[in-house]
């Protein structure tokens, strides 16, 4: 029988929920116990795969395709499990099947109303969660924050929940203390009306976790307990921190699995977080840098940098340097600054590795060619994702097979050798303006050819990666591209498409059409991160 934990966020967004909601589910799993999580989205997109990853980060998918938010990322890293669609649901994918349901006569007859079948709808999607994934916890992130007219009917939902399962339910509010600098002092009033708001919606929150830029004191915690109606012992600081790994390590400091576990009336089976705590000593501890450049353009918003928008290719790179005890240092490189100054490009040598990854639109496109070439002749150490991939087939064309113009048809329809194109079926659903989850979405096949770098990294023939992607390498250009060197590492065998390329007599350059970053963790860095990381150590 599952228990279910909903995670709410307080006075402002951006506060952690997800890896709130991550680190309690690997303590729960620490303690003997499966669980899974959940994130409810308040937008009427039907997946985030319409979202621009500037405004709302990286999309994230799962091996059965679906595009998701970040936190669904942040989920599987911490867990250590692959996650599917049913871990992730929309305002619009509700509604979406409510509508349907409704044009099929599947309600009877009866009057459809927004409540309660729209938290039913929400309700059943986290009960199926719960049984797909033969949890014993359901973790249920609900996004936004509280007092938001958005995710009013999720709050509902979990207020029904409540009321049909009334031991099976906890409700945990994540909030912001400010310290406003002219006053010096920690406030509660902004948490205390977020409790406010939580009530208005029927909800009484069993336990605070206090976000703050230093940890709560004594007295900030009496006060919420005696104003928010929470025993003082379920108020958890939960304070700024270098790396969001440490986080289930200093919840445990304050004892927070085994308070769940109490307010369900459970105990412990057994309490294991010691390979957590030896990956946090190893991100304290860790004193020589490994440097890699990221040149990208999903980077600026204004005067601020979004490195959300890349958050599992920055993760993937934190996992292999922490793996060779190295500390990670990424710096962001503007493509668009090397189309308008290709001296810039010397700044490369600086770096012990170069990624380009995935990305839409030709913006920067040239600055990221002319990068790669760069990579490619200085031995400069080179993990090409997706679109990192297709570029660089652009620069092996153009610059070492003398196809001049050589180009994907992404950027230039009409371009002379289209190296890079759309497959026919794609093309169909281009023209017919279907764009939302209509690509090569999901986990694919990926056969791998002995004796290449990439055999040697894995270890294996046959793997599985995830994608996210129309354009592939045009296999009528294939065999140019094999005579002057480039190495076909890595096919699909049920469409023969090419997964991964490779230049020979290169310290590592190596570039795939899937997302490995999807599927590395903390514990277990995904293979060709953890060799490209290897290599790059070398360099200096």
């Amino acid at each position: 029988m599952a228990r279910y934990i909903f995670v709410a966020g307080g006075v402002m967004s951006g506060i952690g929920k997800g890896v709130a909601v991550a680190s309690i589910g690997r303590i729960l799993k620490s303690k003997g116990f499966r669980a899974t999580a959940v994130k409810i989205d308040p937008y009427i997109n039907v997946d985030a795969g319409t979202m621009n990853p500037i405004e709302h980060g990286e999309i994230f998918v799962t091996d059965d395709g679906d595009e998701c938010d970040q936190d669904v990322g942040n989920y599987e890293r911490f867990l250590d499990e692959d996650l599917s669609r049913v871990n992730y649901m929309t305002t619009g994918r509700v509604y979406e099947t409510v509508v349907h349901r409704e044009r099929n006569l599947e309600y009877g007859g009866r009057c459809v109303e927004v409540v309660p079948d729209i938290p039913n709808e929400v309700i059943s999607r986290i009960n199926k969660a719960a049984k797909e994934t033969k949890a014993d916890f359901v973790l249920i992130e609900i996004g936004g924050t509280v007092g938001e007219y958005q995710n009013l009917l999720f709050l509902e939902a979990a207020r029904m929940l409540r009321l049909q399962k009334p031991k099976d339910v906890v409700f945990i509010l994540v909030t912001y203390l400010p310290i406003p600098e002219m006053i010096g002092e920690m406030k509660t009033k902004p948490t205390q009306t977020a409790v406010r708001l939580l009530n208005e919606a029927g909800i009484q929150p069993d336990i605070i976790l206090g976000r703050s830029r230093v940890p709560l004191d004594e007295p900030r915690k009496r006060k919420i307990s005696v104003f928010c109606n929470v025993a003082k012992e379920n108020v958890i600081s939960a304070p700024d921190i270098e790396s969001i790994y440490e986080i289930p390590v200093n919840f445990e400091k304050e004892n927070l699995g085994s308070r769940i576990l109490k307010k369900f009336g459970m105990k412990t089976r057994k309490h294991n977080l010691k390979d957590w705590q030896r990956l946090v000593k190893t991100i304290k501890t860790a004193k020589k840098p490994v440097k890699i450049g990221m040149v990208g353009k999903y980077f600026e918003t204004g005067k601020f940098t979004l490195a959300d928008s890349y958050i599992s290719v920055i993760e993937a790179i934190k996992h292999a340097a922490w793996f060779y005890k190295r500390k990670p240092e990424i710096y962001w490189l503007g493509a668009e600054d090397y189309e308008k100054d290709p001296k810039k490009l010397k700044e490369l040598k600086k770096y012990d590795g170069i990624i380009v990854p995935g990305g839409f639109g030709s913006r920067g496109v040239e600055g990221k060619i002319k990068a790669i070439e760069f990579c490619r002749k200085q031995k400069i150490p080179y993990l090409g994702l997706c679109l990192g991939m297709q570029l660089a087939v652009v620069e092996f064309a153009r610059n070492v097979c003398k196809l001049k113009g050589a180009n994907s048809t992404e950027f230039v329809p009409d371009c002379k050798y289209p190296v890079i194109d759309v497959m026919p079926e794609q093309k169909n659903l281009l023209k017919e303006k279907k764009y939302g989850g209509t690509m090569r979405l999901g986990a694919y096949k990926c056969q791998i050819r002995p004796k290449t770098a990439s055999f040697r990294v894995y270890g294996r023939s046959n793997v599985s990666e995830r994608h996210r992607h129309r354009y592939e390498l045009n296999n009528e250009f294939r065999e140019t591209l094999r005579a002057k060197g480039m190495v076909m590492a890595g096919t699909n065998p049920e469409k023969d498409l090419v997964e991964i390329i490779e230049i020979p007599k290169h310290p590592f350059f190596v570039a795939t059409q899937f997302h490995p970053e999807f599927k590395s963790r903390p514990l277990r860095p995904h293979p060709l991160f953890r060799e490209f990381i290897r290599v790059a150590t070398t360099r200096r």
